[in-house]
């Protein structure tokens, strides 16, 4: 489906201090909506909406905006896919604490139940301030809590990488110890999230290893050792080709959910042997693409799911470019750009974490990728947000 607009065009500004007029082409590529996939099983890592009228600063805990952020949501379960709540691209351990995140799950789980939709939620440690774990008990007690809110309220785990384990652990063992007990007091198989540097510098050496081939040895011996608490691994290394191999290598029944917001379409269209599900932050950004995209897969349609996806890559890859931890930013002026909410704001004040240039891209790849909804809307949002910059 292709929806024309006419836009004006909108100056926007190039590394150098140029500046320079775009016109956006006015294509909307896709569908309003998509049935659940049959052939992968998709989340959307999800980001939440600031309350913009909150008398906040960067240091208070954060307020949401609900009826948006759960708007959002329904917006995800009306292209098929599930939601993967609470995690980092929602601002877990930066700026959304764990009172607000426990809300933000309770909400969204009752959600999910009322319309239907597939939904998990992370768990970790980030109530414990950084530097109070004492011991590994310290640890295990905190991802207890955590795990049985979320079970409690009906949602499914997901166990997230903790960054006081990773700063008291000594070894491997102590990682097979925690997800160890962790893992045997679910009622139901979690996703296990091996989130990289890349993504969060303070989880360097998880998994007891520094080196990368030691800390995937290291993790899948605690998935072999758990297989029957675990559904699946959610793999956020930004590294295709580890993926690949690791995957092979998981026990039969364990699924790989690639985080690779880099390369997602050739590890979910995979190699002919075996493929990769997906828990993806750029799926909150290409919802309407990654649906089309993944019923062309249904349909045995290969050639239709690549060319449906390739285009959205440039975006992604630009999105989630180093400092790769701010991408968050990037997710939420897309959001801003299409309407999901009326403001550029986020929780911590973060939406400093990209440039104007950054941020004028975005709107250039998201049209050239079909995926602005309404250009003469998208036009009108980001002409303040350059203003404010200088663009005039």
């Amino acid at each position: 489906m292709v929806a024309l607009q006419m836009a004006e065009s909108v100056r926007l500004p190039r590394a150098g201090r140029e500046v320079y007029d775009y016109t956006p082409s006015g294509r909307f590529l896709y569908a309003e909506g998509g049935a659940p996939p049959r052939s992968r099983l998709p989340y959307a890592a999800v980001h939440v909406v600031a309350d913009s009228f909150a008398d906040v600063s960067p240091a208070s805990p954060a307020v949401i905006d609900w009826e948006r952020t759960l708007a959002f949501r329904r917006h995800i379960w009306k292209y098929g896919l599930g939601v993967a709540e609470a995690m980092d691209t929602a601002q877990r351990g930066m700026g959304l604490d764990w009172e607000a995140s426990k809300e933000l799950i309770r909400r969204s789980v009752a959600e999910a139940k009322a319309v239907g939709g597939r939904i998990v939620c992370g768990a970790q440690t980030d109530h414990l301030a950084h530097g109070s774990a004492r011991d590994l008990r310290d640890i295990e007690a905190a991802y207890e809590e955590q795990c049985e809110y979320v079970e409690k309220v009906g949602g499914q785990v997901v166990v997230m990488a903790s960054r006081e384990l990773a700063r008291i652990a000594r070894g491997p063992d102590d990682y097979a110890r925690v997800y160890g007990r962790v893992l045997s007091q679910l009622k139901q198989p979690a996703l296990i999230h091996w989130l990289g540097e890349a993504f969060d510098p303070a989880l360097r050496g998880y998994w007891g290893h520094v080196d990368l081939d030691g800390a995937m040895d290291s993790c899948l011996a605690i998935i072999r050792a758990n297989k029957e608490k675990v559904e699946g691994l959610k793999l956020s290394l930004l590294d295709q080709k580890r993926e690949i191999v690791m995957r092979a290598r998981l026990p039969e029944g364990v699924r790989m959910l690639t985080g690779d917001d880099f390369d997602y379409p050739t590890t979910i269209g995979g190699d002919g042997t075996h493929h990769s599900d997906a828990l993806l932050g750029a799926f909150d950004m290409i919802a309407p693409a990654a649906s089309a995209a993944l019923l062309a897969l249904d349909e045995g349609d290969d050639r239709s799911f690549h060319q449906i996806l390739e285009p959205t890559l440039p975006l992604s890859r630009h999105v989630f470019g180093a400092p790769t931890f701010y991408y968050k930013t990037g997710v939420v002026f897309m959001a801003y750009l299409n309407g999901h909410q009326d403001h550029f704001r986020m929780v911590g004040g973060l939406e400093s974490g990209r440039s104007a240039v950054h941020l004028a891209n975005i709107f250039v790849l998201a049209d050239k990728a079909g995926l602005l909804r309404d250009a003469e809307l998208a036009v009108d949002r980001i002409r303040p947000v350059m203003a404010v910059a200088g663009v005039s």
